[in-house]
Order: C-alpha cells, then structure tokens, then sequence
C-alpha cells in the first residue's frame, strides 16, 4: 500500500514548526532557523536543483530523495516565512478548475 503523503506531510510540518527555538546544535532544522530565510532559500534552491538534475537524469529513486529534501526545505521555508500549508492549500483551491494560461494571465505582475 502506497504512504500518503498528506499525513506526512502533516506530521513533518508540525516537527519543523517545534524545532523553533530548538538547540541548532542537537537539530539541522533549527540550525536553518538560526542562519536566516535568505540561508533557507538557498538551500531550497540548491535541492531543487538537484531534484531537476535527477529528474533529467531519469534516476527513479535519486529524484525521490531529492524530492524529499526540496519538499522539507519548502516547508521550513515557509515556516521562516510566517507561511502555513492551509495558505499554499487556500491558494491551491483558489485556482482549482482554471487553467495554466488563465492562472498566468491572472497575476497582475505579468
């Protein structure tokens, strides 16, 4: 049986957002929320990279692992950000049954 990934999302969000404040010594995600967002974001941008290169790379389970590396440096992100799943969620749903194009032509800075 496949793991859903809601839940484990679920759990993995409510852990980021305990390690605030944590020792950055005894826990890497309170040594990202020591160094800043600008230090998060870099390291988003480095496994999304590395997600891409596997992607490209068409190596199955390399991409899984980078995909959870991307998906849990999103998250502390935007807890450095003051920014919940249920936001990204509402927007999600905001834009559900419109199109690519439509959700493009949409934003006012384009």
């Amino acid at each position: 049986m496949a793991a859903e990934l809601g839940p484990t999302l679920d759990r993995l969000w409510r852990v980021i957002l305990s390690r605030r404040g944590a020792d950055p010594e005894t826990s890497y995600t309170a040594r990202l929320f020591t160094r800043g967002r600008a230090k998060i974001a870099q390291k988003l941008g480095e496994e999304a990279v590395e997600a891409v290169i596997e992607g490209v790379a068409d190596n199955p389970s390399a991409l899984v692992g980078e995909s959870a590396d991307l998906l849990y440096h999103l998250l502390v992100l935007w807890a450095a950000a003051g920014i919940s799943p249920a936001d990204v969620a509402a927007e999600l749903a905001r834009r559900d049954g419109m199109s690519g194009i439509e959700e493009k032509r949409s934003r006012v800075n384009l």
